[in-house]
């Protein structure tokens, strides 16, 4: 790491966005770290993991760590994800509340709200997401309506896909950081386990064009990785995807296969580009029957 300014007043420390699920938290990560470290999908809850990613600047690091959604649980797996949730806000420097510009403020955005009042000591950044979606009006609305939700540290409005005020928010959290070296090697981007982060994209390849109810049930295990024996261009991974109900296999698995094949080209092609290697991938998939309220199955899966 390069210093522009001297060792003391280097900032690094942790940020941690919050919010309903499907309010942009994962896509806003991707956008501050500059490259993809956690999958996206328009289906509601589909972060399981505390995802941590990291933007490098010559004055400070930021991790920003993304959590699940928020929500009033109805199986053990969701009780499970608000816990950790919970538990992540006790170890960040600073929580954003990403809130859609496009919505209009509702419950679970006031439960969150309360929540975070909980957390004395840690500054609260509402922020504003998906100002694309919305008009210049819809903005200024809501970010009258926010202010009026809680105190903030501060109330920032942007669009991940767009670009804007990323540079802004930046800053704001890095505000809040405490003086400190680098926590992580200058260039790394997450922290996360390549076969996890595989996982995590052979799932999002299968959340594409489900049934509503489907998403839930769906949990990826890589299984194995490892390169090819006499080849140094190719990686053999192989994984297998769990559902609940043998409904749900018959529509992973689609007509003829089709569907399954369709699954793996997709996350092919984001994991070699992620890995930067080829890839054969080897995909099985298999009813595990309500998993995510079994604590065997849960524990089986990674979820403790």
């Amino acid at each position: 790491m390069q210093y522009v300014t001297s060792p003391d007043s280097h900032r690094a420390g942790f940020a941690c966005f919050v919010g309903r699920p499907n309010v942009g938290k994962s896509t806003l990560m991707n956008a501050l770290v500059g490259t993809k470290v956690a999958i996206t999908s328009s289906k509601p809850q589909t972060t399981r993991r505390v995802i941590r990613g990291i933007v490098h600047r010559p004055d400070a690091q930021l991790i920003i760590v993304d959590t699940p959604g928020l929500h009033r649980p109805r199986t053990l797996l969701g009780e499970r994800l608000d816990s950790l949730v919970l538990s992540t806000l006790t170890e960040v420097d600073a929580i954003g509340l990403c809130v859609p510009a496009n919505e209009p403020i509702g419950k679970g955005d006031r439960f969150i709200a309360d929540k975070l009042a909980a957390v004395k000591k840690t500054p609260v950044i509402a922020v504003v997401t998906k100002c694309d979606l919305a008009s210049k009006e819809q903005i200024a609305g809501q970010l009258l309506a926010v202010s009026q939700v809680a105190e903030f540290a501060a109330i920032v409005p942007v669009s991940a896909h767009g670009g804007e005020q990323l540079d802004v928010l930046t800053d704001v959290l890095i505000e809040h950081m405490p003086a400190s070296p680098p926590l992580y090697e200058d260039g790394q981007l997450t922290d996360e386990p390549e076969q996890v982060l595989v996982g995590e994209l052979i799932r999002e390849a299968a959340l594409e064009g489900v049934r509503d109810e489907l998403p839930h049930s769906i949990a990826v295990v890589v299984d194995e990785m490892l390169a090819r024996e006499g080849r140094d261009d190719l990686l053999d991974i192989y994984a297998h995807l769990f559902v609940e109900r043998p409904s749900q296999k018959a529509i992973v698995i689609g007509h003829k296969g089709e569907r399954l094949r369709d699954v793996g080209t997709k996350a092919r092609k984001q994991i070699e580009a992620l890995l930067g290697t080829r890839v054969y991938l080897d995909l099985r998939i298999s009813v595990l029957k309500d998993w995510q309220r079994d604590p065997k199955q849960l524990r089986r899966l990674g979820f403790d």
